[in-house]
């Protein structure tokens, strides 16, 4: 009688299935242009806040007001940035997290539970150092949520300038960590900042929604009939009281991301693909460019690691998020059958954590959000997130460049395609018809080289031939 067979561990940071990989990297490669145009867009933002003769435009062309009075919606140029152009991220968000949960590594508890349980000690771990920072030294505990988020396009902007080939599977990690980030960032939005609500509009919002499903459901088709009804439930969304991002988010999440077997994409996958280079190209350096403008000066950045509220924001984003994630990872392989793959390190985790470290623009919403009616606070928060960004960034290069040759081998092994499939060998190891056309390709190099080791046996012999003739010639005595 046989034993019963013990499930083999699961791998931790395994290789990627060749649709997922494909997924990801489509992704990733739209979100690190996106995040370059970020950097360069809070950098514009800090020069054009900073040089004398241009601060006073700054300020100018932020708080210009334009738009709909009658509707609610005469808001600020900075205004529309937070919580116009931010909709269309979240959006995107919402799509993302609905793919992962119907056709992505959420879909399995199991290989959720590792990001979801990251995600959550990534966030909790972060509010923990801001709330014993900010209440030991006094300060007000309203910015415990500004460290928990993670700026995905930020963090592979940072990837993409130092150069760091990161293995698809960490690099997967990292943006499922970040959708997972995200959700639990919008749940503490709608949770935590919502004072006053107008059940009027968000009764009309709800009935924008439920008529935006209707029409899905239905298969009717065109832009003109879905950005309109966007629009429109966007803003009673913003007259409710609850941010207007909740209606981006609650859009996204409506979408279909499974496919039928008449498709190559769903209809989620093919909007994805058309909106998020709006998104991370347009959306998100916009709000940067307003948001990210804080007067830097030598007093300005000593009183960001010297007020409570400043110094729990850096420690958050730095040692909270490192801490957080790196905890949740060990524990989840320390107290499931998860165990890490045999190609990486605990230090390439410790790493990815600390990248993860880098929070920007939620976490820039968040500060405004939390210290709305203190300017002078907002702009120490904002500096602060900049400071606890870029501290991160620089601790994850340093660690990153350590094992940087090691992810360069790991990358050329999941890239090699030997057999000119367009599909890397990894992945056709169980397919025969691969191992068939690499044994062609063997037996056609095997030949060749048999063809070279007769010419070349041809001509040692023939040299030889030659050498022996000129001997005899002088074999006379002299």
């Amino acid at each position: 009688m046989n034993a019963p067979r013990t499930p083999s561990p699961r791998k931790a940071f395994g290789r990627l299935s060749l649709p997922e990989r494909s997924y990801v990297a489509d992704a990733l490669r739209t979100e690190t242009v996106g995040g370059v145009l970020l950097l360069l867009a809070a950098v514009a933002a800090l020069l054009w806040a900073n040089v004398p003769g241009l601060h006073g435009s700054y300020e100018s062309v932020s708080h210009f007001h334009f738009g709909p009075e009658a509707l609610g919606l005469n808001l600020s140029v900075a205004h529309w940035a937070a919580d116009g152009l931010l909709a269309v991220f979240f959006f995107v968000a919402g799509i993302e997290l609905k793919r992962e949960l119907v056709a992505g590594d959420l879909r399995d508890p199991k290989a959720a539970a590792l990001p979801v349980i990251a995600a959550l000690c990534g966030m909790a771990v972060p509010a923990l150092v801001y709330t014993l920072t900010s209440g030991v030294g006094g300060g007000s505990l309203a910015g415990w949520a500004v460290p928990t988020a993670t700026d995905i396009a930020f963090a592979l902007a940072v990837l993409a300038v130092i150069g760091t080939s990161l293995p698809s599977a960490l690099r997967a990690f990292l943006l499922t960590l970040a959708v997972v980030d995200d959700l639990f960032a919008i749940l503490i939005i709608a949770v935590f900042f919502t004072d006053d609500l107008d059940f009027a509009a968000l009764g009309g919002a709800a009935l924008g929604l439920a008529l935006f499903w209707l029409l899905l459901r239905k298969g009717v088709r065109g832009w003109y009939v879905y950005v309109p009804l966007a629009l429109v439930v966007w803003a009673l969304m913003y007259n409710s009281g609850i941010h207007a991002t909740i209606a981006g988010v609650a859009m996204g999440l409506m979408l279909r991301c499974h496919r039928h077997e008449d498709e190559e994409h769903s209809p989620g996958e093919r909007i994805e693909h058309l909106v998020r280079p709006l998104s991370a190209g347009l959306a998100v350096p916009l709000f940067a460019l307003f948001s990210a403008g804080v007067a830097i000066s030598g007093s300005a950045l000593a009183d960001v690691f010297t007020q409570p509220e400043t110094l729990g924001v850096v420690l958050g984003l730095v040692a909270g998020k490192t801490l957080g994630i790196f905890g949740g990872t060990w524990l989840t392989a320390r107290f499931t059958r998860a165990s890490l793959s045999d190609d990486l390190a605990w230090a390439d985790v410790f790493a990815v954590a600390a990248l993860a470290g880098i929070g920007f623009t939620v976490s820039l919403l968040i500060g405004e959000l939390a210290f709305e009616d203190d300017a002078a606070m907002t702009d120490s928060v904002k500096a602060a997130v900049l400071a606890g960004s870029l501290i991160a960034a620089a601790v994850a290069t340093v660690l990153l460049k350590v094992r940087n040759a090691k992810y360069r081998r790991l990358t050329e092994e999941e890239e090699r395609d030997e057999d000119h499939s367009g599909v890397p060998d990894v992945y056709e190891q169980d397919d025969p018809a691969y191992h068939l056309r690499m044994a062609e390709i063997h037996e056609r190099k095997a030949a060749e080289h048999r063809r070279l080791a007769r010419e070349k046996s041809a001509e040692r012999d023939a040299r030889a031939e030659v050498a022996g003739g000129a001997g005899e010639e002088h074999d006379g005595p002299a």
